[in-house]
């Protein structure tokens, strides 16, 4: 739930900062929108290795794994990626790129830090294994969401609502503790992140139009704040396929 809530925070950073304006996309916006989608990719990709390698490098420490997940620290490393998403989304417009793209980093590594307690939940072999199953799952509908001439805007609403839901019924979850339920809120935890990476690649590119008139600098938020909404996708769907494809340690 804690990833699930962060990303309700980045898609109503997205909403405050930029407005996806639609347009018929002609030949003179090609080489420019190729260009705006290589950073988004560019930028998220950075941040999932840096992640990775944080949470990897952690998990090779029993000290550190045990001074963090065995002591009160552990709530700050729990609430500090949630301090900084939310300082970066709703502040990134008075911050200068390259600022912002260094919080972004940050932002990652806290993240990663965060995550470093699959290791010791799950086999390595498991993690990669889902590793590649959601970077497969997420380039398709990516890909999907860049190319499909289809509206999707109503079909985000849907997405949104079940967002909403998955946090609900893990807040009832923490007092029911069904098992029956929280197989429910995985499943459906999966087919909204994999719904939401076509819609938020569509409106990422949408937001490509909001760049025009603005300074280099400021351009290059508009795509930063994409990364930022893709990277969070891809993490949500990775722990949520990692619940029905992970190995547990003995």
């Amino acid at each position: 739930m804690y990833y699930i809530l962060i990303k309700l925070f980045v898609f109503m950073g997205m909403n405050f900062n930029y407005e996806a304006k639609k347009k018929v996309i002609n030949q003179s916006y090609n080489a420019g929108m190729a260009r705006y989608m290589n950073l988004v990719y560019a930028n998220m990709s950075k941040a999932l290795g840096i992640s990775g390698l944080v949470a990897f490098l952690v998990s090779l420490s029993p000290s550190i794994m045990g001074a963090i997940f065995g002591t009160p620290l552990a709530f700050v490393v729990m609430f500090a990626p949630l301090v900084v998403v939310l300082m970066f989304s709703f502040k990134i417009g008075k911050m200068p790129y390259s600022a912002a793209l260094n919080v972004f980093y940050i932002y990652s590594a806290l993240v990663g830090l965060s995550l470093s307690f699959i290791f010791l939940s799950y086999t390595g072999t498991s993690i990669l294994r889902v590793f590649f199953i959601t970077s497969a799952t997420f380039a398709g509908m990516s890909l999907y969401g860049h190319n499909t001439k289809k509206d999707l805007t109503s079909f985000g609403s849907f997405l949104m609502m079940g967002l909403w839901g998955v946090i609900i019924a893990s807040l009832v979850n923490i007092f029911l503790k069904s098992s029956g339920l929280q197989f429910a809120i995985s499943l459906i935890s999966v087919f909204v992140f994999i719904g939401l990476t076509a819609y938020d690649t569509q409106k990422i590119k949408q937001m490509y139009y909001a760049c025009d008139g603005m300074d280099i600098d400021n351009a290059k938020k508009v795509a930063l704040m994409g990364s930022l909404s893709l990277y969070m996708d891809f993490i949500n769907l990775f722990v949520s396929l990692l619940r029905f494809f992970g190995e547990r340690r003995d």
